[in-house]
């Protein structure tokens, strides 16, 4: 070092200050450096390896493999003869590959996801209508109590023309715009321009909360015997059932009609909580079981409000799911007698995720079982077209008479709690099997159905005779005094020939069997699907016979 550089003027044979301390700081430096550098390295380590889960590598030098899914994509984006929509390609390509899976693991697209998770939480923001188009226009055919259009003073037969800026009319009016339409955020306003009795008028509301019904009936057959119509099983099903159930007790209700047919079930634990009421202490009622979910048992946990009582429930090929886990705990502990037809067959479990595009997974990862053990999942290997085809091939001749419905795999055999032979295997089979009732069903009558005609034909009753709601208090009352005339039936003949169906010529039986269905079309319309099940129950076969299980 060039001490004379550094200093001014100094003493001979002494060190200057400056290079004295200059010294002394290089010094402490070459001891403290290779120190530091080792701490650095350390605490880089080990903050590496702590954030390392946070990635998708498999290990800290692991440099991850590119899919063969995504590469094809990337080589179509860049190759391919013309644009496409890499989205689209993708879901389609997620499509097929669930289809190799399992029938029910399913792919839903986030413009589906909205509408998929409503139908399972039981509620949706709107305004709380039904409505119908006729002629080109959306007709209001029913107005929830309470709800926003209730208070806005909307009326069934009001014809509603814009909501907000779109225009509701014309021969392209498709349900998914009016859908959109009605639907928005909770809160959000909705102004709608109608058209009532010819008057043109606006009104305005804010959207709210509106209820999916899950539970479609629930009255007295008679003095001592009750009926529950669920038609699906969703987060609020639970709830609606015990409400239906005090409110039929306080009526007398001693024995009771539980009708699952159409239920395609839903939500599994509102299923095993409605379980949980008809068996008493601690039994089991479904357990579920998969290669990555460990065994769950599902047992009464609870003093169940109808554990004594008599209990039918009726269930067809419709039943599925939610709905025979139901009919499995009953039917297995000899707690109810099945009426009807063998039900679905689905024995699998889905667990829902979402996905970073807003989709979602519904994956099958387990399934379950009833509490003798068996699995009620029909098979799937030949397929998903062979699968849901299966309830078709039950039916002969490619008609509508019912074949062997409750036809049993005799390789699954189980004994209940008292002995009696269930199968497992391919639904839950009725202890009593009830045909379905085609014989008065034929291509007018199929014609008269898909066209809306039938269930038109109520509310354009009700529009033309304003009085039959005040005639009428009660469902039970129309039930039981209501009579179609002559003149009623000419008007359904005219609305019939509109849609170039002609009914002039069908036999008696099937007019008296269409007549009792308008006049249940009529019902609905006055007091909702439970009046609609009061008039077709009072000729319903398996009804009657439950009624004369019950009462022997």
């Amino acid at each position: 070092m060039n001490t004379k550089k550094l200093t001014c003027n100094f003493l001979p044979g002494k060190i200057p200050a400056l290079t004295l301390i200059g010294y002394m700081q290089n010094r402490k430096l070459q001891v403290w450096l290779p120190l530091m550098l080792s701490a650095a390295m350390a605490l880089g380590i080990f903050f590496g390896f702590k954030m390392r889960d946070g990635f998708p590598a498999k290990n800290f030098f692991y440099t991850e493999k590119r899919n063969p899914l995504k590469e094809v994509i990337d080589i179509i984006n860049r190759k391919y003869v013309d644009s496409i929509d890499e989205n689209k390609l993708a879901d389609t390509a997620i499509v097929a590959m669930l289809s190799k899976l399992d029938p029910h693991s399913a792919y839903i697209a986030a413009s589906e996801l909205e509408e998929v998770n409503e139908e399972i939480n039981g509620s949706f923001f709107g305004i709380g209508i039904e409505y119908n188009i006729f002629s080109d226009s959306m007709h209001i055919i029913n107005v929830f109590k309470d709800g926003p259009a209730f208070k806005a003073g909307l009326q069934v037969g009001d014809i509603i023309l814009k909501a907000n800026d779109s225009l509701l009319t014309g021969k392209k009016l498709k349900s998914e715009t009016i859908r959109k339409s009605m639907r928005g955020p909770l809160g959000s306003t909705l102004q709608l321009q109608i058209l009532r009795a010819a008057k043109l008028q606006t009104v305005k509301m804010q959207r709210g909360n509106i209820p999916i019904f899950s539970m479609e009936a629930a009255y007295m057959l008679n003095n001592n015997t009750g009926y529950i119509k669920l038609d699906k099983f969703t987060k609020q099903t639970y709830r609606e059932f015990m409400l239906a159930l005090e409110s039929l007790k306080k009526k007398g209700l001693q024995k009771l009609v539980l009708d699952l047919r159409g239920n395609g079930g839903g939500v599994l634990d509102e299923a095993v909580e409605i379980a949980d009421e008809f068996l008493a202490g601690e039994k089991l009622i479904t357990y579920t079981e998969g290669l990555h979910v460990k065994k769950k048992e599902y047992r009464c946990r609870r003093q169940g409000q109808f554990e004594e009582g008599k209990l039918v429930v009726l269930a067809d090929e419709r039943s599925a799911s939610a709905s025979e886990i139901l009919l499995g705990a009953l039917q297995d502990w000899d707690r109810a007698t099945i009426i009807g037809r063998r039900s679905f067959g689905k024995g699998l479990v889905q667990e829902q995720f979402d996905l970073s595009n807003k989709a979602a997974l519904r994956l099958t990862v387990a399934r379950y079982f009833t509490p003798v053990g068996r699995s009620i999942q029909r098979n799937f290997k030949n397929g998903n077209n062979a699968y849901f085809n299966e309830v078709a091939i039950r039916y002969t001749n490619g008609s509508l008479i019912y074949a062997d419905s409750s036809k049993n795999d005799s390789s699954k055999i189980y004994k209940t709690k008292n002995g009696k032979t269930i199968f497992g295997g391919g639904g839950i089979s009725p202890d009593i099997f009830i045909a379905a009732d085609t014989g008065r069903i034929d291509s007018a009558f199929a014609k008269l159905y898909f066209k809306g005609v039938l269930s038109d034909f109520g509310y354009l009753y009700v529009i033309q005779n304003p009085s039959a709601s005040k005639l009428y208090k009660t469902s039970e009352s129309f039930a039981s005094s209501f009579v179609l005339n002559d003149a009623d039936w000419k008007y359904f003949s005219t609305l019939a020939l509109k849609d170039s169906i002609d009914v002039s010529n069908i036999s008696e039986n099937k007019r008296i069997y269409i007549s009792r269905m308008l006049k249940a079309s009529i019902a609905r319309q006055l007091f909702r699907t439970e009046g609609y099940y009061e008039v077709m129950n009072a000729d319903d076969k398996a009804v009657q016979k439950a009624l004369e299980i019950l009462n022997k």
